[in-house]
């Protein structure tokens, strides 16, 4: 077992409705390496919940091409 090592990690988005944060976190929940994501379009900010051993970067980069695909103009802050 290694270190005591985070499997949730949040990051800053920039989204414009609060239904466009609703895409985003059903496109990063359908994401392969994601546990759980939830968005908070008040404070633009996602929560990740990863699934163990997954690799966190490579897992955003999916989740952010996911997202992009069904609202091209979200952004998230990696």
């Amino acid at each position: 077992m290694k270190g005591d090592h985070k499997v949730k990690k949040t990051y800053k988005i920039d989204v414009d409705c609060a239904n466009c944060a609703n895409k985003m976190e059903q496109a990063a929940n359908a994401t392969e390496g994601v546990k759980s994501a939830v968005v908070n379009f008040m404070t633009l900010k996602m929560q990740v919940e990863f699934e163990d051993g997954a690799d966190r970067d490579e897992v955003m980069q999916r989740v952010l091409a996911n997202c992009k695909k069904v609202e091209d103009d979200c952004e998230i802050f990696l």
